[in-house]
C-alpha cells in the first residue's frame, strides 16, 4: 500500500463532565466508513488524558466533541497539553454546541475546524482529508 493509501489515523475525545455521546460516536463512525482509522477514547476523560492518548495513539489529528458549554476552557487545557507533549503542531477539530460568537475564538486558539449539530459526516471527512493531505505533504518535504 503506497504512503497516499495509509489511512488518516483520528483520535475523538469527549472532555469534561459531559455524558452526551452520541454525536462523537455518529462522527466516529461516519469517518470510518470514510476510510479513517478512528480510535474513540469514551466519555468523560480530562484534556490530559486525550493529550496523552493522542501521543500514545500516534494520531494525525484529534477530534473533540463537547455540548457542555466549556468549550474554550476545555479545549485550550486540550491544546495546552499537546504542545506539552511535543504535539503542537496536531491538528485539532472541535464539534458540539458551539455559539457562532465562540468560533473565532477557538480558532484563535489553534482549532484546525469547528463543526455543528447536523453538519454532515461527509463535509466533517472531506474537510479533514483535505487537511490531513496537504499536512503529510509538508512533512514529506
Amino acid at each position: 500500500m503506497s504512503e497516499s493509501r495509509v489511512p488518516y489515523r483520528i483520535l475523538i475525545a469527549k472532555p469534561g463532565l459531559d455524558g452526551h455521546d452520541r454525536g462523537a460516536l455518529v462522527v466516529a463512525r461516519g469517518l470510518r466508513d470514510a476510510g479513517f482509522e478512528v480510535i474513540y477514547t469514551g466519555l468523560r476523560r480530562t484534556p490530559e488524558e486525550i493529550a496523552e492518548a493522542a501521543l500514545q495513539e500516534d494520531v494525525e489529528a484529534v477530534g473533540v466533541s463537547i455540548l457542555s458549554g466549556a468549550h474554550q476552557p476545555l479545549v485550550e487545557r486540550v491544546l495546552d497539553g499537546l504542545r506539552a507533549r511535543g504535539l503542537g503542531d496536531l491538528p485539532v477539530f472541535v464539534g458540539g454546541v458551539i455559539p457562532d460568537r465562540d468560533v473565532e475564538a477557538l480558532r484563535g486558539m489553534g482549532v484546525a475546524g469547528v463543526y455543528g449539530p447536523g453538519t454532515p459526516t461527509s463535509e466533517i471527512g472531506e474537510a479533514l482529508a483535505a487537511h490531513l493531505a496537504g499536512r503529510r505533504e509538508r512533512n514529506r518535504r
